[in-house]
């Protein structure tokens, strides 16, 4: 059965060091459903800032429910009766003068309406929480946005609809672009998170009612290829238009959710006052590290309270604060993380960059010379394989002569075609996975953390060939990130035998080589180690009929080169 839908209001005084309010009521503007709220709130008649949150995970179950493991290993400081998974903790911060708004999302937990995750629809139910939050009679009126992952992502597209009241925004690991970031990863569906995910969401009606009340993502996704589909461009808007301070945290190990998105979010958004920062670590834990917090509490007092500690407002602070990877520390080990240094930068990409090439050769090498291949050849590889079984070519760069920093985005420019196999249906198209790794000295390769405490390589990247169209005048375009629309009229046929020259986005990455260190291109037919619960392995998606054959990286005919960010 499912829970009772309960429409009431609970105060506790005497045994809580906050006022708690359950399941406040705030009715929609455009009347399509009714968002309920928690309210947690210093005692005392004060007006006071507030810190909202809006997601589908259920305000009312524990974070010791939702995912005990995680919970036991959260810094005791951050932990209380009324903790939530990916939140910010209720008795913390009403102790420092904040109220804490958690809504259910409309159609979740206890709101009533159309479940549509990260659409219009619940951007425009968001900003009317926000407005809500602003006119409250114990609100000063001023609201941030503090939140991980999906309770980041939203804080994208709220703020670009510039609520009435909201201050300042703190998206922490936190994607911005819902295709490229997210579902379709360089054009290829990203089906196994997206299942994962869309399981986890907490609803209280019946499987009948949820099947009239929601938009099913896996069914979505799965159905809709491209950003003008009307599924990805209702959920498309304007990062220029946020236009409230923010400060955007990435994490360097979340290789294949988030981390572009923070970091284009930070690029594109309108803000006069904006901040990026890198953190390494687990995805559920960094947020509630002490000196983390305090980093959070230092940049949402300077836009709530008018109390800056550090330069905020001014412009004073860090505009890009970044963490460098450097030694093999392990993975999963944060205090061992904590060791990594960290550098102040003035601008993102690094001014002093040097975008280096490094050229494929049809013996396996990565050199920074490019060499002149006497006759046409090429490197074959099957076109799918498993994650237990993959098929890849792999190429290594000679021991690097000094210690030697990437840090920025990445280019992978190959000269790529396809095959049937004999007997075999004719392959349509070819996806293109690219991962690059690093190797220690000692010729280990090193594992950083990545989004649940697995081990993973450095980078990675992806592209279906048929959407290979770059469009150079689109002003996102840069030659260290090509724009791709995705779009309908984007698709371009792959024939048997005929070579494309194309280039592969590279998600970015930092990492500090030490001398005799060497770094990996690789190539494959999927998804290999390090992708963990991002998986692209939808039959439908990349199907035996459409994808089967050989796969073929041509030497001879044209350079095939990877482009580091070196940091001089």
């Amino acid at each position: 059965m499912p829970n009772e839908i309960k429409d009431i209001t609970t105060r506790d005084e005497s045994s809580l060091p906050y006022i708690y309010e359950q399941n406040v009521s705030i009715s929609l503007k455009d009347e399509s459903g009714l968002v309920r709220v928690n309210v947690y709130r210093p005692k005392g008649s004060e007006k006071v800032p507030v810190l909202v949150t809006y997601g589908p995970y259920g305000k009312d179950i524990p974070y010791k429910d939702f995912h005990p493991q995680s919970y036991s290993e959260v810094n005791p400081e951050q932990r209380s009766e009324h903790s939530s998974w990916e939140t910010p903790d209720p008795k913390y911060w009403t102790s420092q003068g904040y109220a804490v708004v958690r809504a259910d999302e409309r159609g979740t937990g206890q709101s009533v309406g159309k479940l549509d995750t990260m659409s219009r629809g619940t951007s425009e139910a968001f900003f009317d929480v926000v407005e809500w939050a602003a006119e409250q009679p114990w609100s000063s009126g001023k609201v941030g946005l503090l939140g991980i992952s999906y309770y980041a992502g939203s804080q994208w597209r709220v703020a670009a609809r510039q609520p009435k009241g909201l201050s300042c925004i703190i998206p922490w690991e936190g994607m911005s672009d819902y295709y490229r970031d997210r579902c379709r990863h360089g054009g290829i569906l990203a089906n196994s998170f997206i299942k994962f995910w869309w399981d986890r969401q907490v609803g209280d009606l019946s499987e009948e009612e949820l099947i009239q009340n929601r938009q099913d993502q896996t069914i979505d996704n799965a159905e809709n290829k491209f950003r003008d589909d009307l599924y990805y461009a209702s959920k498309e808007y304007s990062m220029s238009d946020i236009q409230v301070p923010l400060l955007s945290v990435a994490n360097w190990g979340g290789i294949l959710l988030h981390l572009r998105g923070n970091v284009e979010g930070w690029t594109q958004a309108g803000s006069e006052l904006k901040y990026l920062r890198f953190i390494a670590g687990r995805h559920d834990l960094p947020f509630y590290y002490s000196e983390e917090v305090e980093i959070q509490r230092s940049f949402l007092d300077a836009f709530l309270k008018d109390d800056d500690r550090a330069g905020w407002s001014t412009g004073k602070a860090p505009k890009v604060d970044i963490l460098l990877r450097k030694g093999d520390v392990g993975f999963n080990n944060a205090e061992a993380e904590k060791t990594f240094p960290r550098r102040i930068e003035h601008e993102w990409p690094i001014a002093r960059t040097q975008y280096t090439k490094f050229y494929l050769t049809s013996t396996n090498e990565l050199s920074t010379h490019a060499s002149i291949e006497k006759k046409s050849t090429k490197i074959s590889y099957a076109a799918l394989g498993t994650i237990e079984n993959p098929s890849l070519i792999q190429f290594k760069t000679a021991p690097f002569e000094k210690e030697t920093e990437i840090t920025g985005h990445i280019v992978t420019h190959l000269n790529v075609s396809m095959s049937a196999n004999p007997g075999s249906t004719t392959p349509q198209d070819l996806d293109l996975f690219v991962t690059l790794r690093h190797i220690s000295p000692a010729g280990k390769e090193v594992f950083y953390t990545g989004t649940a405490g697995d081990p993973v390589p450095l980078c990675k990247g992806w592209l279906r060939v048929s959407m290979r169209r770059v469009n150079e005048k689109h002003a996102r375009h840069r030659e260290y990130l090509p724009h791709r629309d995705y779009c309908s009229s984007d698709v371009l046929p792959v024939l048997p035998g005929e070579v494309y020259p194309v280039d592969v986005e590279v998600w970015p990455t930092n990492v500090v080589v030490e001398k005799g260190g060497r770094i990996v291109l690789e190539v494959s037919s999927g998804d290999t180690q390090g992708s963990g619960i991002f998986l692209h392995n939808s039959v439908v998606d990349r199907s035996v009929e459409r994808f089967d054959g050989m796969n073929h990286v041509h030497f001879g005919i044209g350079e095939n080169h990877v482009t580091l960010p070196i940091i001089s």
